[in-house]
């Protein structure tokens, strides 16, 4: 009895250096090395041109204050700043898509065109974040005239003001969730103290006192929503 002996294709790529036949063999090879950079700085568009700073920053701070160590856990709370991130940038990307990406795709723009218009949203989702002393502090490092309209301003001027901004927003954000836990640690240690129980650390008292304060007045959905409401 034989065996039937079957051949199976196997792909073969090909990778090389060769001579352009014509301009279009070029524009070809630029749109790919534009597309491996964009993929490449992917994650830091990401992180510095949306919401992502801010919301994972205030996540972090909320477990510090309650004293928690890591929990929740660091892949959780990146979890639900991505999530956050894409809820509060779905309409910016939807234009993205719908205004630049689309329309490329069907040829109807040129690859100028499309990173002009991809762009626009961004920077008016960054301009509508951006605080003006932040902004106006790096056109005055370059050098730059006071611009007279957003258009007239600068992407590269504008993201470190977009990225400095959110940090301070962040942060005040912070300072307000901080303000209830520190009265409970305050209490706690003054009590300790008064009652002579000064080996005995404050925070295993606390800790179960920050828990119960949160659960009751459902902190993850007001630090939620405060977050969402900080960018409508």
């Amino acid at each position: 009895m034989g065996f039937l002996q079957t051949t199976i294709p196997f792909p073969s790529v090909d990778i090389g250096l060769g001579i352009a036949e014509s301009p279009g063999d070029v524009a070809v090879t630029l749109q790919v090395l534009l597309l491996l950079t964009i993929l490449t700085l992917a994650p830091a568009i990401l992180v510095l041109l949306t919401s992502f700073t801010r919301t994972v920053i205030v996540l972090s701070l909320i477990r510090n204050a309650l004293g928690t160590n890591q929990v929740p856990p660091n892949q959780v709370l990146i979890g639900l700043a991505l999530f956050l991130t894409a809820f509060v940038m779905a309409p910016t990307f939807g234009a993205v898509y719908t205004d630049a990406l689309l329309p490329y795709l069907n040829g109807e723009l040129s690859l100028e065109d499309m990173w002009t218009g991809g762009l626009q949203p961004l920077r008016d989702f960054m301009l509508r974040n951006t605080r003006e002393k932040d902004l106006e502090m790096f056109i005055a490092l370059r050098g730059q005239e006071r611009p007279q309209t957003p258009d007239d301003v600068d992407t590269l001027t504008l993201i470190p003001a977009f990225v400095i901004s959110e940090l301070k927003t962040a942060f005040q954000l912070g300072f307000v969730i901080f303000i209830p836990f520190l009265v409970i640690d305050m209490v706690v240690a003054s009590t300790l103290m008064g009652m002579g129980m000064m080996m005995l650390p404050p925070i295993m008292i606390s800790l179960p006192f920050k828990l119960l304060l949160f659960v009751l007045v459902d902190g993850w959905h007001l630090i939620v929503r405060s977050l969402l409401a900080s960018f409508m």
